[in-house]
């Protein structure tokens, strides 16, 4: 077993480093892993922020990286303090005692120093297994085989280890990892395993503001990350395609997306699993919607039933080309966008003028599937029936459908 290989390997290191160093050096040391762990991650996410100042963007590197480099230089404070406490006890034995205090002195403090040594190395195993256990519990869940880097596939095989060898439970003693970062790991190995929850994924109500980003746009667009999702290519494969680092470079946006996924967990994977949010589905307006022309003409036609024929045949060919593009979408924020439609401000009502454009704006429930958008000063009621949405504006009714 790999586990107990390592076991036996830091073990006989730290006693014949105590041994040869002496108690005080090995006590020091002790002290310093013990201090060093306690501040390792109050004071590894700060200095995560620094490594994020100077450049590094990678945020599963800063996460692990933080912590570690921590870690290290408290071990070596205390390490280069026990360096004068003992000159200061090895100079007093050596010229202010007797040859035979000296020798008894320095055997005691080298089978001391082996004792302490015993602690250290066991506090080092703690330790290594933890780090172990941490990152081989996403690792393992997304493993891809042979496919997978060397480290990957070592450290899965450590990770195995530890539950056969009973020592995972030594990492959970000491684990102080939110649960909540566990739940996330297991929502993304769901979603490596599952590509085809893409598609749900992408309509959740929470994630329609993230999806509108350019970076979402990017990857969404790139049919060769696609396809190597589709393919289950290794994790490692998926994460450094370009259209993918434009997410994993961009802390502020990383940031966005965790508390996003946080804060709808529970609901996002009723979403998945059903494909019905609780928590979302009562607000009826949420979602994609696209114009559809046909039903704006039967709106328009029960609203002035004596239009004749050929203004109608003329409505239809004005819509059809000017309502092709246009897309609407309403946020859980209260946000909502219409995407590529005239101006909706007509002379005399009934036909908009003006060229495409975006409108931005919000939307207010009022109950009963009703509501009021405000959409570039003008206030617009809108009704949702079943799959239907209307909105009033300027003597015609714009009509949308969900968009699939």
């Amino acid at each position: 077993m790999t586990i107990w290989l390592l076991a036996v390997i830091v073990l006989a290191s730290t006693v014949g480093l105590g041994f040869r160093q002496g108690a005080i050096k090995a006590g020091f040391s002790f002290f310093g892993i013990i201090v060093g762990a306690l501040l390792a991650v109050p004071l590894g996410r700060l200095l995560g922020r620094v490594l994020g100042m100077i450049g590094m963007k990678d945020p599963l590197l800063v996460w692990a990286l933080g912590p570690v480099l921590v870690f290290i230089l408290i071990s070596i404070i205390f390490k280069v303090a026990a360096a004068p406490v003992h000159e200061k006890v090895d100079v007093y034995f050596k010229y202010k005692t007797g040859d035979l205090r000296q020798a008894l002195w320095e055997r005691l403090n080298h089978q001391l120093g082996l004792c302490v040594g015993v602690l250290n190395g066991t506090a080092y195993l703690i330790l290594l297994v933890f780090l172990i256990s941490v990152p081989s519990y996403m690792t393992y869940q997304v493993a891809s085989g042979d496919k997978d880097p060397t480290w990957m596939r070592l450290l899965n095989r450590l990770g195995e280890d530890l539950q056969s060898t009973g020592m995972a439970k030594v990492a959970r003693s000491i684990n102080s990892i939110p649960q909540v970062d566990y739940d996330m790991a297991d929502l993304v190995a769901s979603l490596y395993r599952n590509p085809l929850a893409e598609a749900r994924v992408s309509g959740y109500p929470a994630f329609l503001g993230l999806s509108e980003l350019s970076e979402f746009q990017s990857l969404a667009n790139d049919r060769d990350f696609t396809e190597a999702w589709q393919r289950q290519e290794p994790v490692a494969t998926l994460m450094a395609k370009p259209s993918f680092l434009g997410i994993r470079n961009n802390p502020a946006l990383l940031k966005t997306i965790w508390t996003t996924v946080e804060e709808n967990q529970m609901d996002f994977r009723t979403y998945l699993a059903t494909g019905k949010s609780p928590k979302y589905d009562p607000i009826q307006i949420l979602g994609r919607w696209r114009f559809d022309v046909s039903a704006a003409i039967v709106a328009m036609r029960r609203a002035k039933p004596n239009i004749p024929s050929s203004e109608m045949v003329k409505m239809r060919k004005y819509m059809e080309a000017a309502f092709a593009k246009t897309r609407l979408v309403a946020k859980p924020d209260q946000q909502i966008t219409i995407r590529d439609v005239p101006g909706l401000k007509a002379p005399g009502g009934g036909v908009p003028a003006g060229g495409l454009q975006t409108l931005q704006g919000q939307w207010q429930d009022l109950g009963g599937g009703k509501y009021q958008l405000t959409l570039s000063g003008m206030e617009l009621p809108a009704t949702v029936e079943g799959e239907r949405l209307g909105i009033k504006a300027n003597g015609m009714e714009l009509v949308f459908n969900p968009e699939q």
